[in-house]
């Protein structure tokens, strides 16, 4: 891999990318892997499902990346990919708990911590998958409405919908934490 200049702009690495230039392509995807890997934590629910998600993400988004047209931003396409592949992995996961999926390594009120993180992914978990993925992309990757609807291609209203529904499910399913 060849270096890449501090001072390209998105477009300049998009293209480089596009031409198989992975550094570019580590570049460009290196600003929004944070929310990649916090919508895929969110969606599945578990770090080694997110960890797998994300690898597929990226894989997928390589892959694709000669194809991308610029109709959307590149983060929306991204998001969508990271969605589309941590909803994937939810419907391949099997139904069983695993202990190394929680994670000890915070030191401040770890078992409080644990409960109510535990608390918030068996009720995100309860959250019908439209409905869930539509929430996270909302206050996990932080995008807009339109973002939103324009990342899984649905109209305003139903994320309007489906946003108000997560968010009226997971109230009652949390509503002894308050």
């Amino acid at each position: 891999m060849r270096p890449i200049p501090g001072d390209l702009t998105e477009a300049e690495l998009l293209a480089r990318a596009q031409t198989g230039d992975e550094a570019a392509f580590t570049e460009l995807v290196g600003a929004h892997r944070d929310r990649m890997w916090a919508i895929c934590l969110r969606t599945t629910g578990n770090r080694t499902d997110a960890e797998d998600a994300l690898q597929e993400a990226l894989v997928a988004a390589w892959r694709a990346l000669p194809r991308f047209r610029g109709d959307a931003r590149l983060s929306t396409w991204l998001f969508r990919i990271a969605s589309n592949a941590a909803l994937a992995q939810i419907r391949k996961r099997s139904d069983a708990d695993n202990i190394d999926d929680v994670d000890f390594s915070a030191d401040v009120d770890v078992a409080g911590q644990i409960v109510v993180a535990d608390r918030i992914a068996d009720a995100l978990a309860q959250v019908p998958d439209a409905y869930r993925a539509t929430f996270v992309l909302r206050v996990y990757g932080d995008l807009s409405y339109a973002d939103i609807a324009e990342v899984q291609g649905i109209g305003l209203q139903t994320v309007r919908s489906r946003i108000s529904r997560a968010r009226a499910l997971l109230a009652d399913l949390l509503a002894d934490l308050r």
